[in-house]
Parts: structure tokens; C-alpha cells; sequence
């Protein structure tokens, strides 16, 4: 299984963590090696990890970083100090909810930390790791529960990446499709490219290859032809955050494949952990969007432009499904209808 964020002692006895570099799939498979919460603050913002549970893993690991980092002769008291590594690590993707979630498990454990006493940056270090650990038994519980909705033969339509690259390891939507496929159902996969950065193309299409499951690439607006022709008989996607009456934001173009699957009729699921669950949030209208660079839509790849100069560009990374169009949610607790996700509240 692709491991995206992996946690390295050195013979130094120092901490690093080693972060695949997402950019650079399919062609080339390299890790970034980040040694404090800065570099790691980079590597999410800069979509070195994406995905919002493999974005929470990196945060907390982040966190752990930054402890490692501290010095008691900086003029800082270790909780101000790491208030400001939490603060910076917070502010990399505003839409991925895990990426809070993780902070604030991590945070106890440093907030309780006596005056005076060392840096407890070893336990911060084995918590991220048990965050890790746990979220693949997570997604596998997910994967279980997910799978009953799929008949023995299904091909399934998926946007961006919801995979081991995009989690602790076995993956939401495409854990779904991998549950199924251990439970000896036939399952054959079409992956949309996902406009503008492309995780369909460069990073689903590539774990599903890699795993041997029948996987044929299309661009983003073949769905609706497709569903016509019943070629889909399931839509799977993953989320980012989703609201307390079953709204989902997820990677832009998921809300216009869920219209095309109400129209035609075919189910429309989202795979997502508990942890992406926002019950602070009441509906999709309050989540926060992140908008990207124009580069993104500008250009392919490191500087080859495709568009004129001068032209504006709109550059949302998310839209928000509204609960209507979607079938269920399944989680790791099971599957639910999205108007049932308030009641889970805890």
C-alpha cells in the first residue's frame, strides 16, 4: 500500500518525516523530507500531501515537528511557543476539516506539558503515529460497511483521489472499491482527470493500476455521457469537510457529477471518516473554500502555459454538494443517510 507521510528516526536520534511527493506522480516517485513544523507547513500548502486525512496525519506530525524544534533559551515558553506551530500549521488549507481535528488531539498533550519540564516531543511523535495506524482501520471499517451497497458487478465513476495517497493508507472512496474487490465483487473503475491539478489522471488512475483494478481514465466532463449510455452504475467520492445536516465539500466538480447522477438516476456516495464530519458547521453555506493559484488553470505542469495572458481566472479547490443529491455517507460507524448525520453528533 503507497504510504504518503511515513515517520523516520535518524541515527542521530533525531525525528523527521518523509512525505511523498504527490506533485511529481506518476513519473517520478520522490519523498520531501521535513525536519521542523515549517517545512511541513510547506509541504501541505504547497499540495506536497493532499487529501484531507493524510492532511490531518502530516499536521500532526507537524506538531510533533515543531516540539522538536523548540529551544528553552529562545525567550518563549514552550505552550506560547507551540500555540505558534499550531497557528501556522492551520493556516495551510482552510477546507480540509481533518487538518483542525488533528491539532486539536494533538494539542492536550502539549498544552499539559508541567513548567519546566522537557518537551514531551516523543509522545507527540507516537500519537501522530497511532492517528495514522488508526485512520487505515478506519477507512478499512469504511471499506467493509461501503462495500454492501455495491452489486457483484459494478463499475463505479470516482473524482480526484480518495485513496492511500490521500489517507493514512487503503483509502475512503477507492477503500470502498477495494473492500468490494476483497469481498470477490467484480468492480471496474472510471477515473475523471480532476481539472486543474489533475489527482484523477496522475494519482487515482496510478493506485488503482498498481493494485491490478481495471481503471479507465476520462476526462471531466465525459460523465454525463457515460451515465447516459448506463455505463456507471455508482458514483464514490471522498470529502473534505462535511456539514451537520449531510452537506459535503469535496474537490470542484464533485456538485456537478451528483446533479448528473440524480438526473440519470444512479446512486451518489460519499466515503468519509467520522473526523470529516464538522458538527460545528449547520449547512455547506459556512465552510470555508479555499481558492488557489491562477497558475493552476494557466499552465500545465511547471511553466508551459495554456492560456493567454492577462485572462482572469476563478480558481476554487472545493464545491459543496448539497445533502439532496447525495445517496448516503458511509463512514467507519457505518452508512447513513445524510439527514442522519446531525443525530451522530457527540
Amino acid at each position: 500500500m503507497v504510504d504518503a507521510v511515513r515517520w523516520v528516526r535518524t541515527p542521530e536520534n533525531r525525528h523527521e518525516v518523509h512525505v511523498l511527493d504527490q506533485r511529481l506522480l506518476p513519473l517520478r516517485t520522490e519523498f520531501v523530507v521535513c525536519s521542523d513544523h515549517l517545512e511541513m507547513a510547506s509541504s501541505i500548502r504547497d499540495m506536497v500531501v493532499r487529501g484531507a486525512p493524510a492532511i490531518g496525519i502530516a499536521a500532526a506530525f507537524g506538531v510533533a515537528l515543531g516540539s522538536q524544534s523548540f529551544r528553552p533559551d529562545a525567550g518563549i515558553s514552550y505552550p506560547v511557543y507551540m500555540e505558534g506551530v499550531s497557528r501556522i500549521l492551520g493556516e495551510t488549507r482552510p477546507t480540509a476539516v481533518n487538518l483542525f481535528w488533528a491539532l486539536n488531539r494533538m494539542k492536550p498533550l502539549w498544552v499539559s506539558s508541567p513548567a519546566g519540564s522537557p518537551a514531551p516531543t516523543d509522545l507527540l511523535f507516537h500519537e501522530a503515529q497511532h492517528i495514522k495506524d488508526e485512520d487505515v482501520r478506519l477507512n478499512q471499517a469504511m471499506g467493509a460497511h461501503g462495500q454492501l451497497l455495491l452489486p457483484d458487478t459494478c463499475t463505479v465513476l470516482t473524482h480526484c483521489n480518495a485513496g492511500a495517497l490521500a489517507t493514512g493508507g487503503f483509502g475512503t472512496a477507492l477503500g470502498v472499491i477495494r473492500a468490494a474487490i476483497g469481498a470477490g465483487k467484480v468492480i471496474r473503475v472510471f477515473a475523471d482527470e480532476t481539472r486543474p491539478y489533475l489527482q484523477g489522471a496522475r494519482l487515482t488512475a496510478y493506485e488503482l493500476l498498481e493494485d491490478g483494478i481495471p481503471t479507465t481514465l476520462i476526462t471531466d466532463g465525459m460523465g454525463a455521457s457515460l451515465m447516459a449510455k448506463k455505463k456507471i452504475d455508482a458514483v464514490i467520492v471522498g470529502a473534505d469537510r462535511v456539514t451537520a445536516n449531510g452537506d459535503v465539500a469535496n474537490k470542484i466538480g464533485t456538485y456537478g457529477l451528483a446533479v448528473l447522477a440524480r438526473a440519470h438516476g444512479i446512486p451518489f456516495y460519499v466515503a468519509a471518516p467520522f473526523s470529516t464530519i464538522d458538527f460545528s458547521l449547520s449547512s455547506g453555506e459556512q465552510i470555508p473554500i479555499e481558492e488557489r493559484s491562477p497558475n493552476e488553470i494557466t499552465h500545465i505542469g511547471p511553466g508551459v502555459r495554456i492560456a493567454p495572458e492577462g485572462v482572469s481566472v476563478y480558481n476554487p479547490a472545493f464545491d459543496v454538494t448539497p445533502a439532496a443529491f447525495i445517496t448516503a455517507i458511509m463512514t467507519e460507524k457505518g452508512v447513513f443517510k445524510p439527514s442522519e448525520i446531525r443525530s451522530m453528533a457527540p
